[in-house]
Formats: structure tokens, sequence, C-alpha cells
């Protein structure tokens, strides 16, 4: 950002102190109460300053932002924004990042990340910690790494994705997403990917209850099940996993490689048996 204004060790109160405003560095600055302190902003860059309020960022575009902290009444944060990014922050307010594109989020903590990340596209995250139910709810174009979720019902309706060296505890994850692939990644919690498409896990350990159900083209590659029970059920799978697996239940179609299935159920009235094979390496 050339020909940029500075704005150094401010506070400001009330409502939109800085509304539409352009090309500012601003730098160890606080916004107190009063909403929308940088609406309609761009080309800001924002560094070692705090948000203390509610909907700073709202339909802003070309915003960079470092070593910053939102409070959690600064709840709402960064709605309908373009490309932005966020660095080496920590977000403790909920509800942040709905429908913003160009988004990267890198070295961030999220202690509250309750509905955060709704509906946004491009994004790229790295290094995150995040603690929240319905974290990435309807997000498209993701690029993940190394994040740390705790918080079910993540990556509801999310498509195009890409996850890799993640830790995800979250019940529900990825119900309903469409053309997600997770790698070397560990998943625990019940229900995973149900009635996802082209769902893929590629060196990931699970742990879940009545996991990888109703999903179309499900592929899992060099995977461990750690009791995990009841998978499968009237799903498309073509699955190598590196484990047992305590059970699996009324597979639609497909394969699945194992080293042993402690119980296997295949009931004739509801799928048909010869549309799976079954394949035990220790049996």
């Amino acid at each position: 950002m050339n020909d940029c204004n500075e704005i150094r060790s401010k506070i400001y109160k009330g409502e939109r102190p800085l509304f539409g405003e352009k090309n500012l560095k601003i730098y160890d600055t606080i916004f107190e109460e009063g909403e929308s302190p940088l609406k309609e902003s761009h080309d800001i860059e924002l560094c070692g300053s705090m948000f203390k309020w509610k909907y700073p960022l709202w339909y802003t575009e070309n915003i960079s932002v470092r070593d910053c902290v939102w409070f959690e009444m600064a709840r709402a944060g960064v709605w309908y924004a373009k490309n932005l990014s966020v660095e080496d922050s920590l977000i403790e307010a909920p509800k942040n990042f709905r429908r913003c594109s160009r988004l990267t989020v890198r070295n961030v903590s999220f202690p509250n990340a309750a509905e955060t990340l709704w509906s946004c596209n491009d994004v790229v995250l790295e290094n995150i910690t995040a603690k929240g139910d319905y974290f990435a709810m309807n997000s498209s174009d993701m690029k993940v790494s190394e994040l740390m979720l705790y918080g079910n019902y993540s990556f509801d309706g999310v498509s195009d994705a890409y996850i890799k060296s993640s830790k995800l505890l979250s019940k529900d994850a990825f119900w309903n997403s469409k053309n997600v692939t997770v790698e070397d990644s560990f998943i625990s919690g019940e229900y995973l990917g149900w009635n996802a498409q082209n769902l893929t896990l590629i060196n990931c350990t699970i742990e879940s209850l009545q996991g990888m159900c109703y999903i179309d083209n499900l592929v899992m590659k060099n995977c461990k099940l750690i009791d995990t029970t009841l998978a499968f059920e009237y799903s498309t799978v073509d699955a190598d996993i590196c484990s047992g697996i305590d059970s699996v239940l009324n597979p639609k179609g497909g394969i699945i490689r194992a080293d042993s299935i402690k119980e296997l159920t295949v009931e004739k009235d509801k799928v048909d048996p010869s549309g799976t094979v079954i394949i035990c390496r220790d049996q």
C-alpha cells in the first residue's frame, strides 16, 4: 500500500469513526464501544490493534491484519469482506467471517469459534486453533493445514476443500459436504460424513460411531479405524483400511479392504450383498 496515512496509538469510541476510510496504516490502536468502526473501508493495514465492539470490518476490501485482538464483544467482526488476511492474532469473538472471499487466516486462535467461517469462499487456513460448533458451514474452495478444532457439526455443506495435518474433535463433521479431501489427519466424532459426496480420506486415523454412512463415493486410503462401529451404512465405498474394523453395517456398494472385521452385517432386504466386495487380510 503506497502513500498511506498512519494512525498510531489512538483510542476510538462511538459508531463508524473511520467509516469508508482508505489507504491507512493503523498501529497500536483501540476501537472501544461503538459499532462498525471500519465499515466500508479499503486498503487498510492494521497492526497491534484491538477491537472491543461489534462489526468492525464489514464490507471491507484489501485489508491486512497482523498481531491484533478481537475481544468477545467484537462479535460478527468480519462479514462481506474481500481480499483479507489475518495473521498472528487472537479472535475471542464468535460468529466471525461470514460471506467473505479471498480470505487468508494464519497463526490465529479462536477460543470461541461458534458459527465462524460461514459461506466464505477462496479460503486459506494455516496453523489455526478453534473451539466452537458449526465451524466453516457452507464454505467453498478451502485449503486448510494444521487446524486444531474442538467443536461439533464442522464443515457442514462445505465444498471443494483440502484439509491436511489437522486434528478434529467434531461430531457430525462434513455432513452434506462435496468434493472434500482430508489427509494425514485425526478425526474423532460420531456420524462422520453423512450425506457427503466425493469424500476422500488419506492416511487418517478415525474414531467414530456410525461413521461414513450415506456417502456417495467414499474413498479411504491407508486409514486406521479405532473403535469405529456400524460403519459405511448405505455408502458406496472404496476403502483400504490398515487396521481392523469393529463393525460394518449394510454398505451399498464398492470394496472394503481391512485387516479384519469383527462384525459384518449385510441385510439382503436393505442392500444387495453382491454389490460390495469385502477383503479381510487376516481372516
